[in-house]
């Protein structure tokens, strides 16, 4: 940025509304002036970047390394209830709807191994579905629901069905939203547990940015209820790793999101796979459909998804730091190499072989992510995936912050939530 520009950037982004306003406009200030395309953005009023619709989004993708410590100080403060939630539990299932249930599928399988207990995602409308079939049999057992606003049908459905259902069965809300359903309904409830985030991670834009990497941390901060050091500085670490990747790697990711691709592969293992699903929803959801898009594991891409990937298909690679996962990864890449498919790749890790890239792939390296692990580094694979769908987003002449013209909504239009009354009926009379 020009020396004037600087300068009008400081002004306008020193002023945003909200209680970390100083450190957030400070913060805004840096990324401006370090990295050209975000510079160009941000140094409008904010009046100007709502006008042309990407002002909340924006700032809501580069404010998540300031929220999470946050996040992690207000589980940490509720250390002693969680705990007690958790005893003696016989499983844990995070449920979540769309956005929401892929920050549950970014962390599950590490909790699972950290607790020693069965622990998986599920989705808000197949537990609906499903029912006292959707949870397994044994009790007592955890909910964990993960909800940005707290007010969709699924949302507040689930809990209320259970709570009818299986009174054995206890609940935790996670949510950004201190005005939503679930926490107007269950902020005093003797059954239901809720823990609220920072106001600023309830994003105004449509898509779920702030709230989806809050919410993820927060429920990964489960499995160090005892290990509050080991928390923070887990924390501490994810924070500097989305700061470089912010400041050193935005120009980049939007260079690769003006490239003539016309669909997206997502590639993930592990926890990662939870990331893949999430990127790929947002070059989705922020490109109104434009940008067909996958998920897939490496090793499950081979099983026929591996069709859709031509000539004009960008592949993105969360590439693993576990040496036994990344052979397998490795070779999957070698193998579109040999076959000569995909427009480019835009590889994200940390000692990326060179190998794996061909003249017009992309690598981000990102210092610290081998140290932090795999089952850590989730967020910082989706606020990639988020960079990637924002700026395909300006290319296509979109809006970010609402860019389906009403086709979806930030939060999903009510509907009839209904019930089987048989297993109503034998909850009532001494059942489950």
């Amino acid at each position: 940025l020009s020396f004037h520009a600087t300068m009008r950037a400081e002004t306008n982004l020193m002023t945003i509304p909200g209680t970390h306003n100083n450190e957030m406009g400070k913060w805004l200030v840096t990324l401006a002036a370090a990295d050209a395309e975000l510079g160009q953005l941000l140094s409008p009023a904010a009046g100007d970047r709502e006008a042309a619709g990407y002002g909340h989004t924006l700032v809501e993708i580069c404010q998540q390394p300031l929220l999470w410590a946050d996040t992690a100080r207000r589980v940490t403060g509720m250390k002693e209830r969680l705990a007690e939630l958790l005893k003696g539990a016989q499983w844990l299932v995070i449920a979540g709807s769309g956005s929401s249930q892929y920050a549950g599928e970014c962390v599950h399988p590490a909790l699972q191994a950290e607790m020693g207990i069965p622990v998986f995602s599920a989705g808000g409308g197949w537990l609906l579905l499903e029912g006292l079939r959707g949870i397994p049999p044994s009790r007592p057992g955890l909910l964990v629901s993960l909800a940005r606003s707290g007010d969709s049908p699924e949302s507040v459905g689930v809990v209320e069905l259970y709570l009818e259902t299986a009174p054995s069965v206890r609940h935790l809300v996670i949510t950004c939203n201190d005005g939503g359903r679930l926490v107007t309904r269950y902020r005093d409830s003797a059954r239901a547990t809720v823990l609220v985030l920072d106001e600023h991670t309830n994003d105004r834009g449509l898509a779920m940015t702030s709230s989806f990497t809050d919410m993820a941390i927060a429920a990964r901060a489960l499995g160090w209820l005892g290990q509050a050091g080991t928390l923070e500085r887990t924390v501490e670490r994810l924070a500097a790793a989305c700061r470089h990747l912010l400041l050193h790697h935005t120009h980049r990711i939007a260079a690769v999101a003006r490239g003539p691709f016309r669909r997206a592969v997502f590639l993930g293992s592990g926890c990662r796979f939870g990331a893949a699903r999430e990127s790929a929803l947002k070059m989705l959801e922020m490109n109104a459909g434009a940008i067909p898009t996958l998920a897939e594991t490496y090793l499950g891409l081979r099983h026929g998804p591996m069709c859709l990937v031509d000539r004009e298909t960008l592949v993105v690679c969360f590439l693993s730091s576990d040496p036994l996962a990344r052979a397998y990864e490795e070779d999957l890449i070698a193998e579109l190499q040999r076959k000569r498919i995909g427009a480019r790749k835009l590889i994200v890790g940390e000692k990326i072989p060179p190998a794996l890239l061909d003249p017009n792939d992309v690598a981000l390296e990102i210092p610290g992510m081998a140290a932090l692990g795999d089952d850590n580094v989730a967020v910082l694979d989706v606020v990639a995936g988020q960079l990637l769908a924002f700026f395909r987003c300006l290319a296509g002449g979109l809006r970010p912050d609402m860019p389906s013209s009403g086709v979806i909504s930030r939060v999903v239009n009510e509907f009839t939530v209904r019930r089987r009354q048989k297993e109503v009926k034998d909850a009532l009379s001494g059942g489950r």
